[in-house]
């Protein structure tokens, strides 16, 4: 189990700086436990993409329909605690063990892998969103669990789905032009219509200032869910919630970066500098202190926001 350990902090110290640093704020069971979990999700990100921690090619040629079907076969051994093939899946087994963590979320994030693979159309911002659940919001909902939030919390879960969401809808404002490069797009039909773009031509460099505003539209909607999100701090150790938060404005930053830039935001990857990550953690450790005072359970409704079923 120690290797399991192991190879999870490997993969999310070459996997994801933002998160790396963004767990250290974590005691220390809650990081382990936390980094379990992301070795699972990294590992069957890659397998699906065909990646190796997100980045170039492995040598893995088979078609997209047999890796989904190795994921979905080892996650359902380990989700009944009989994990096999890579280490990543005797982490999963342990974390979900270990924290209850109901075997519904990690099969909401295969099912979001199978949007992917099967190319299903984006036909409206409901179609977008519940895809951002799919392939984040539910893993927002695993570490709130992993944080000591009651799986039947869920008041909670839906403020930590909402972080997720956030995440993912920045992520897709950055890589909107590399991923049309993968014939990969995730900005709704009826959005492209509203600027008289099309699903073929979106990306082609003469729409940029068209496209530019839709991503400056995709931003603006994870900081409704960023924001709504901040009301679940409140249920989390101090500790948690100092990480949840600088994580969420780490990623935030990111967004707002690619929406200030307009047109020219498309143009390269924007991140965020390791200087820019420890102002984050500074600017958050008296939001986390002050959590329960600024942002006080149930908090306001989420009126309009995306909310998993029942």
């Amino acid at each position: 189990m120690t290797d399991v350990l192991g190879h999870a902090r490997d993969a999310i110290a070459r996997g994801s700086k933002s998160f790396a640093m963004a767990s250290q704020l974590f005691d220390p069971v809650t990081r382990d436990r936390a980094m379990l979990l992301y070795a699972w999700c990294r590992h069957c990100d890659d397998v699906i993409d065909g990646q190796l921690l997100g980045e170039g090619r492995n040598d893995d040629r088979r078609p997209p329909a047999e890796r989904l079907a190795e994921v979905e076969r080892l996650t359902e051994a380990a989700l009944a605690g009989r994990p096999e093939g890579h280490p990543a899946y005797a982490a999963l087994a342990r974390v979900v063990a270990e924290c209850g963590i109901p075997a519904r979320y990690p099969r909401d994030l295969v099912a979001g892998f199978r949007i992917d693979m099967e190319e299903r159309p984006f036909r409206s911002f409901d179609d977008t969103l519940t895809y951002c659940y799919h392939v984040a919001g539910c893993v927002g909902v695993m570490m709130a669990i992993v944080m000591g939030v009651s799986p039947a919390d869920k008041a909670v879960l839906d403020r930590a789905s909402d972080l997720g969401v956030a995440f993912q809808l920045n992520n897709i404002a950055r890589d909107v032009i590399e991923d049309a490069m993968n014939s990969r797009r995730y900005i709704p039909d009826d959005w492209l219509a509203s600027v008289n773009l099309t699903p073929t031509s979106f990306a082609f460099d003469a729409h940029r200032r068209q496209l530019a505003r839709l991503v400056a539209r995709l931003v603006f909607a994870a900081e409704d869910y960023e924001a709504s999100a901040r009301w679940g701090t409140a249920a989390l150790p101090w500790r948690s919630a100092w990480a949840v938060l600088a994580a969420a404005r780490i990623y935030g930053d990111i967004g707002r970066k690619v929406r200030d830039a307009g047109e020219a935001g498309l143009e390269s990857r924007m991140v965020t500098t390791r200087a820019e990550k420890l102002r984050a953690v500074a600017a958050t450790l008296p939001q986390a202190l002050a959590r329960r005072s600024r942002w006080p359970l149930p908090g306001p409704a989420r009126d309009g926001l995306w909310t998993m079923p029942a």
